[in-house]
């Protein structure tokens, strides 16, 4: 059991252009920004959306293909889906609400009902079976619409956000209960999210989607030692600047010259840890650094370290600890100065 998709949909001015594959038992991860044809695309996979071009199969079985004017209806279709506002019916109960789909698909009201209920038991719902969707807790209903979904046995299960509805207290116990449920869901397994840690703890391959497009795909290892777009850096915590690498030199986009190791030429991407950026109030001296002028735009907090965005040639961002920060004295708007390292620069070819 494989998928094999080419999505090709035109909304307006904006068109959707992805390739995507996904073996029996893999579980990938879409990510983009806002706009950039996540939904679209899950649209398109569910049936929801028909294509305008391309062809979509599953196990062979071809569910949409313009051409052939062939079209598989959602309700048909072997695919499970969790949206992001979970959808669940608020005048059933969460009995119901499992065995909803089952029921579309001409089974009896009893053994609907039967196999809900041991859904709802396999996900330690049993005692809130006669529930409604307003009586639940955020995570009772997220293990609700999961139910839902795996109900049907479906051969590809779509994830749409499913962790966004969920305070943060709750995010991480329903991520180790969602890790168990892909784990056990033999089908295709396809998650939209925004977050990273959802994406490095549940997915085998990353995808990631820019305009309609997609600009990157790897496991989350590649994708975070490689970034190959500026969105795929902010994503995994990376300053990521293009330039003209030659020899020990690298010159970046407005002008800047930076050392590096000597190991590429032409056009380069360059990535830089946040935290091997260093900040100084005045020019440091006596190590081989790269050290430029910036001033301090803005700060985040994040758990025990400071996020500083540093406006320069080039922009940059940079990690402090809270004592760090407190010793150097600094407000939004001072003059500082950056410093990183030759060897703390990763180059790779553009």
């Amino acid at each position: 059991m494989s998928l094999q998709a080419e999505i090709r949909v035109s909304n307006g001015a904006f068109a959707l252009d992805v390739d995507l594959e996904v073996a029996e038992g893999e579980t990938v991860a879409v990510l983009g920004p806002n706009g950039a044809g996540k939904s679209t695309l899950l649209r398109g996979l569910s049936g929801l959306l028909r294509l305008d071009a391309g062809r979509l199969a599953l196990g062979g079985r071809v569910l949409d293909e313009p051409a052939t004017r062939t079209f598989v209806p959602p309700e048909c279709r072997p695919v499970g889906v969790v949206f992001q506002d979970l959808r669940l019916f608020p005048q059933m109960s969460a009995v119901d609400n499992v065995a909803f789909g089952l029921r579309r698909r001409g089974l009896s009201r009893a053994e609907s009902r039967f196999r809900a209920t041991r859904w709802l038991e396999r996900l330690g719902l049993a005692d809130r079976a006669d529930a409604r969707p307003r009586a639940l807790s955020g995570g009772q209903a997220q293990r609700v619409a999961m139910a839902r979904a795996l109900a049907i046995c479906p051969e590809l299960l779509l994830l749409d956000e499913p962790l966004s509805a969920l305070d943060v207290g709750m995010r991480a116990d329903m991520r180790r209960d969602l890790q168990r449920a892909l784990a056990s869901f033999p089908g295709v397994r396809i998650v939209v999210t925004h977050d990273p840690t959802e994406a490095f703890t549940l997915a085998d391959r990353l995808v990631i989607i820019e305009d309609g497009r997609v600009v990157q795909t790897g496991t989350p290892a590649e994708v975070t030692a490689r970034p190959r777009s500026h969105y795929v850096a902010r994503f995994v915590g990376v300053n990521l600047l293009r330039g003209w690498a030659d020899g020990s030199e690298l010159t970046v986009e407005g002008g800047c010259t930076l050392r590096i190791p000597d190991t590429e030429h032409g056009e380069v991407w360059a990535g830089i840890r946040p935290r091997a950026v260093a900040v100084h109030k005045e020019r440091p001296s006596g190590s081989p650094r790269n050290a430029w002028r910036c001033r301090l735009e803005s700060l985040d907090v994040e758990r025990d370290v400071l996020r500083l965005a540093l406006a320069g040639k080039p922009d940059i961002v940079a990690e402090v600890t809270a004592a760090a920060f407190a010793e150097l004295e600094l407000r939004p708007g001072d003059e500082v100065w950056a410093s990183v390292k030759a060897t703390e620069i990763e180059v790779f070819p553009a």
